[in-house]
């Protein structure tokens, strides 16, 4: 079925998850609890992660121990934003196991995106999607939706939707979370504010439960990032808050930080939605939802800047001027023409 226009707070409809049948979080859950989450006393699994996580960290050689018999094989060359030869290769590698059940996706964005490309492409040839469990280690909360992609040659990003591509269990371990660098840890968890606030104006986006997570996700936000700061990774506390705020920001993902003002000015219901977030955020409504909204902008980008974060701009990534058309277009679908693209 699918997502219906929500055009009232008390009015609306709500779609569950229906992949995702646990989600355990806590110090040392993956510990208790990973073998206990594998289909069968048979099943095979496959590791997928980066190529830091397995050279740099010895949370791979953990996960391997930990599954014994269990264990296929570890791809661990899975490159940031998922390129396609490194996703066909995993997928040539796991699909040559007859075997093979499971997999186990250890890290952020890429690695998690790859293991739901080659459950994805399993139900494809042998008709069957694979169970996929899932150890995150930044906050991009790409272990909530039931979609995934992959980089082209070209630096295009292709993804893929189905139900079924979405992860089956969530781990959310700060012990797997403590070799993660700051600042991709920090720059993570501003996307996970991105998702809420995107939630917050999304025309399909339900009161219950994700507009109501959304707001206490920006407060975990406000509060728990600086602290991070500080102390990451050895809070583990600030850490689990952190994981679960990412969580509960998910309930919608696309749009960027950038659209916050722009949508306050588009239109008073968007304003009237994201003005809800300021208390979240330690501010107060004044009644003009406009200038409100302006006022959560404000204060996410004092935030990043609060974080220390080495902000870059599209030039300073080699992307001129003369591509901004190109980058509309993709963003918007194909558009050319109209207000949106403009």
């Amino acid at each position: 079925m699918p997502n219906k226009l929500i055009t009232q707070p008390r009015l609306g409809l709500w779609q569950p998850r229906l992949h995702l049948k646990d989600l355990y979080y806590g110090s040392g859950c993956v510990g208790q609890h990973l073998l206990d989450t594998l289909p069968g006393p048979s099943s095979k699994v496959f590791i997928i992660t980066s190529t830091s996580l397995a050279t740099k960290t010895p949370l791979v050689r953990q996960l391997e121990d930990k599954l014994g018999q269990f264990h296929a094989g570890t791809i661990s060359g899975i490159g940031q934003h998922g390129p396609i030869v490194d996703v066909e290769r995993a997928i040539e590698m796991v699909l040559s196991r007859e075997d093979v059940d499971t997999i186990l996706s250890l890290g952020g964005g890429s690695a998690i995106d790859t293991a739901k490309v080659i459950s994805l492409r399993s139900k494809q040839k042998r008709d069957l999607f694979l169970t996929h469990l899932t150890i995150p280690t930044t906050l991009s909360a790409a272990e909530c939706t039931a979609g995934g992609g992959y980089t082209k040659a070209d630096g295009v990003k292709i993804g893929f939707r189905a139900p079924e591509m979405g992860v089956s269990v969530i781990f959310y371990d700060p012990q797997y979370a403590r070799y993660t660098p700051k600042e991709l840890w920090l720059s993570t968890g501003m996307r996970a504010m991105d998702h809420a606030v995107e939630c917050m104006y999304h025309p399909t986006s339900a009161e219950v439960p994700w507009k109501t997570l959304s707001i206490w996700a920006v407060g975990e936000l406000s509060e728990c990032l600086p602290k991070a700061r500080d102390s990451h990774p050895y809070n583990e506390t600030i850490t689990i808050r952190l994981m679960l705020a990412a969580y509960a920001s998910s309930g919608l993902k696309g749009e960027n930080l950038k659209g916050v003002k722009l949508k306050a000015h588009e239109s008073m219901g968007s304003a009237k939605q994201i003005c809800r977030l300021l208390p979240a955020m330690g501010g107060r409504l004044t009644g003009d939802d406009v200038r409100d909204a302006l006022e959560v902008g404000d204060r996410i980008i004092a935030l990043v800047k609060s974080l220390d974060l080495n902000v870059s701009t599209l030039s300073d990534r080699g992307v001129g001027k003369d591509q901004r058309s190109i980058i509309a277009q993709r963003a918007l679908g194909g558009i050319k023409e109209g207000p949106m693209y403009y």
